[in-house]
């Protein structure tokens, strides 16, 4: 592209021995630039790295990013006129891209004018060490180098065996020399060049012929050099040392110290006589004069042994920056200061010393202050988050798991983000975010409040490196919005109908019947009708069906003509926390005579059901006026009574053409005279219809018992859930399952249908091996009650009338997973489940111990079982194992 200045782009400085071109940041900032030095024939020479230690460059990135390029006026391709004025000329390529393509030149002249000079000056710059010494030096007389028995003592014999007519350089490393023709030391890095008055010695802090020393514990390091020139009868030698400070800065929170020793070996080792001529400051190559060193709160002093300079951390002249480590932001006060010292001695004359100084205080964590302004009634989250430096810029907004979002695309969700400045130029962000907007958790809480949550990530990113951080904010409000679920009931001869109506609430939570998950399925399995659209649920519940509870409308201690009433409860539950948060329930009071069945036969049926006003009565316990006469049969819902109206205490009385016969059911607490149940129940026959016999009783023979074999067979088998529905087959053992996960098992009385048998468990227990006499052992069920040492007790669970065939034949109960602890060590294999059973009589009372269990009503017990488990269980080897 064709070449062009613009000055608006480029500002160019002239600073004592130096040149500042300052880069607008305006043109350059995110673009690729770089540098070439343009020599007296118009040929540009790109500036790298090694070039500019050797040619006296330097290219400075400020805090914000900005271009900074500074050139010594003594530098490689500088046009000097006299050694007082000086001209410069850099081309400067600025590109979009790291490939330069189609990159755009700017071709920066420079001019300055700079003098007189001193006999010897020295810049310590960021990355090279430049003296520069007069050398109109009269030629040395024997009896100086007589005393001066170091460098040039050293160097002089080398000097007078050189090769005429050629500059060389003679470095004094210790206990040896090193001597370069010039065209050597600029091979290997080193800046040599003569003007009309001067020579000029240039290297980098790290060149191979550097010494690293101390002074007061202060590093520095020296480039110790003789540099001649020898032409027939003259020989010009020069002292080309150069000495710089690597380091001497320390840190308090509140001070920076920086201390520059003036003994540095070799600039002033040996001297005598030395007179110090003054010590100079400034920042950024600009000198300050007394009062604003004064005014800022500096500190420079100078003693005989080093330059002493205090700055406070925050004061004018210097400006904090911004970085990232580990993920964290944090901030660093940055200045540039420089001292320049000027002394005088017999040998050398006047010494000028320059020496610049890039500090950068340790990162400290940038404290972070969040502000909630959230506004209720306008909907919004509100949140503020500062203060940020300005090279801080917030890039993207994360909405829980939704996003990141640009800012732009943050816009587009219907959130808005707002950058605020303060005086001092830094920084707040203000993110305001709509309550409807995705990601934003909705909890209730009790009455009319929801809690609102939103959990948000802001990215930030630092200039000009573009490093990324994250400051997580989260955000809570209390809202009155909630919407409960409402729900209706009504009832007919046959069901109870539930129809629930969804609030803004219950999203997360689920409904239960008891202790049960209402699912469609499990709906289906208790003979609901199940239907939900989303914003309604509709339950219709057979009055018989599991889960409608019963109490006497009226009188508890009476079942009269005003009914029963029948009840169903649907409550709904946290799903995560299974905390009950609302209930409903419908209820229905239908006659007692839906209780009652006459048959033609004279037989009575009273179904007597369990009311909820009396908990603790337990349905085998109900009698009729003749408390021998018990139930046929028991269910956890109640007990059905089967009997002959000229038994079990039925009375007779006639009325007009009917014949009524008049029984109670009855259940008395222990210890108590009075029921506290009672159903009445009666049966009329007309009179026309029933058929008179005549019969005297005859003594009957006494009864005789006629032995036989039969077979009861019992099975142990494992459910795949909680239904009870599907069963693992034998061929499917051993089973694998992860620890704590549920076992369920049923154990059913096989290939009767005597309805007056029922199961119940006496012991079970698991074993490691088949046998069920072996050890280890843990007891599952013990005395048909809990383990109560177990941790994770075994739960039974009801058997629904209607799921199987004979309810009181089958029992089921819940284990947790576990395997067995032997010395501190997990067994691993298969587990092995044995249960021992009773087979008691339904009906009839009696004194027989093995039937009457603290955790079993008392039965006749008829028989009893063992029955294992096939193949065992197989432990998966994963997760917590319990002792046992």
């Amino acid at each position: 592209m064709p070449c062009g200045r613009k000055p608006d782009r480029v500002a160019v400085e002239c600073l004592g021995s130096l040149a500042r071109l300052r880069l607008n940041p305006r043109y350059f900032q995110s673009k690729y630039v770089s540098f070439a030095a343009v020599d007296r024939f118009g040929r540009s020479w790109p500036i790298d790295q090694a070039l500019a230690a050797q040619c006296g460059y330097f290219i400075l990135h400020d805090i914000w990013g900005n271009l900074e390029f500074r050139a010594s006026l003594l530098s490689c391709y500088a046009q000097m006129v006299d050694d007082q004025h000086f001209t410069l000329t850099f081309q400067i390529l600025a590109a979009t891209g790291p490939d330069m393509r189609n990159a755009a030149s700017l071709e920066v002249p420079v001019k300055c004018s700079y003098g007189p000079w001193q006999p010897r000056e020295i810049v310590c710059e960021a990355n090279y060490m430049e003296v520069s010494v007069r050398r109109n030096v009269p030629p040395i007389p024997d009896g100086v180098l007589q005393d001066q028995p170091e460098d040039w003592a050293a160097a002089f014999p080398e000097a007078k065996a050189g090769p005429p007519s050629l500059w060389q350089i003679v470095f004094h490393m210790d206990t040896q020399r090193k001597s370069m023709l010039v065209e050597q030391a600029h091979a290997v890095g080193y800046g040599v060049n003569t003007t009309d008055t001067r020579i000029v010695l240039r290297a980098s802090y790290n060149a191979t012929e550097a010494q690293k020393m101390e002074v007061r514990g202060i590093p520095f390091s020296a480039v110790r050099s003789s540099t001649f020139y020898k032409q027939r009868w003259m020989l010009l030698m020069v002292d080309t040392a150069v000495a710089c400070p690597i380091d001497g800065v320390a840190f308090t929170n509140e001070t920076i110290t920086w201390t520059i020793p003036k003994d540095m070996t070799p600039l002033m080792a040996g001297l005598s006589n030395v007179k110090e001529l003054h010590v100079e400051m400034g920042i950024d190559l600009e000198k300050l004069p007394a009062r604003d060193i004064a005014s800022r709160g500096y500190l420079l002093a100078s003693d005989t042994d080093a330059i002493t300079l205090k700055i406070p951390v925050g004061a004018p002249g210097g400006t904090y920056k911004s970085s990232v480590v580990d993920g964290q932001l944090v901030t660093s006060y940055k200045i540039n200061p420089f001292v320049e010292h000027l002394w005088e001695d017999d040998r050398r004359g006047v010494t000028k010393h320059t020496i610049l100084k890039e500090i950068s205080t340790p990162p400290q964590l940038a404290p972070i202050v969040v502000t909630d302004g959230t506004n209720i009634p306008l909907q919004l989250f509100n949140t503020s988050v500062g203060t940020f430096l300005p090279d801080v810029e917030l890039v993207s907004v994360q909405v829980d798991d939704s996003g990141p979002w640009s800012l732009p695309e943050i816009e587009k969700q219907g959130c808005s983000v707002v950058g605020k400045k303060h005086p001092n130029s830094s920084r707040d962000f203000a993110v305001q975010i709509p309550f409807d907007t995705p990601g934003v958790k909705k909890e209730y809480v009790s009455g009319d409040v929801r809690n609102y949550t939103i959990n948000i990530t802001l990215g930030f990113s630092v200039s000009p490196e573009a490093d990324p951080f994250d400051v997580p904010v989260t955000l809570v409000v209390l809202v009155r919005d909630a919407v409960l679920p409402q729900a209706t009931g009504s009832c007919d001869d046959e069901a109870l109908y539930l129809v629930m109506r969804r609030g803004n609430v219950d999203e997360d939570w689920l409904p239960f019947v008891g202790d049960t998950l209402l699912t469609q399925e499990m709906a289906h399995q208790l003979g609901y009708s199940f239907h939900d659209n989303g914003t309604h649920l509709a339950l219709r519940v057979p009055q018989n069906a599991a889960h409608v509870a019963y109490e006497i409308s009226g009188h508890l201690t009476e079942i009269h003509s005003s009914g029963i009433v029948a009840t169903f409860r649907l409550q709904l539950k946290d799903k995560s926390t299974q905390v009950e948060m609302i209930d409903f329930s419908v209820s229905c009071i239908f006659s007692p005579k839906h209780l009652i069945d006459c048959l033609p036969n004279g037989t009575m049926v009273i179904s007597a059901l369990k009311l909820v006003g009396i908990p603790d009565m337990k349905p085998s316990d109900l009698v009729l006026r003749d408390s021998r006469c018990r139930p046929a049969l028991v269910t956890e819902e109640g007990a059905t009574f089967i009997f002959n109206v000229s038994t079990c205490g039925t009375t007779r009385k006639f009325e007009n053409a009917t014949m009524t016969y008049e029984n109670e059911v009855l259940y008395v607490p222990p210890g108590q005279v009075a029921p506290v149940y009672r159903l009445k129940c009666a049966c009329q026959y007309l009179i026309g219809d029933a058929l008179w016999l005549q019969y005297s009783p005859t003594d009957a023979p006494s009864p005789s018992i006629l032995p036989g074999v039969g077979v009861l067979a019992l099975a142990l088998k494992l459910a795949r859930d909680v239904s009870y529905r599907d069963f693992y087959q034998d061929a499917e053992y051993p089973v694998t399952q992860y620890l704590r996960e549920p076992l369920h098992f049923q154990v059913e009385l096989l290939h009767s249908q005597d309805p007056q048998l029922e199961l119940f468990l006496e012991d079970c227990w698991a074993t490691a091996s088949p046998d069920r006499n072996s050890s280890p052992q843990w007891n599952i069920v013990t005395d048909s009650c809990e383990n109560t040492e177990d941790s994770h007790q075994t739960v039974f669970h009801r058997v629904p009338h209607g799921s199987v065939p004979f309810p009181t034949h089958v029992k089921r109960f819940e284990v947790k997973m576990f395997t067995f602890i032997v010395n501190d060590q997990a067994l691993q294999g298969q587990i092995f489940f044995h249960c021992s059973a009773v087979i008691c009589d339904s009906a009839w009372p009696s004194s027989d111990a093995l039937c009457a269990r603290r955790c079993i009503p008392r039965r006749q017990r008829v028989g009893k079982f063992f029955v294992c488990v096939r193949g065992g269980m197989q432990l998966h080897p994963t997760g917590k194992s319990m002792s046992g």
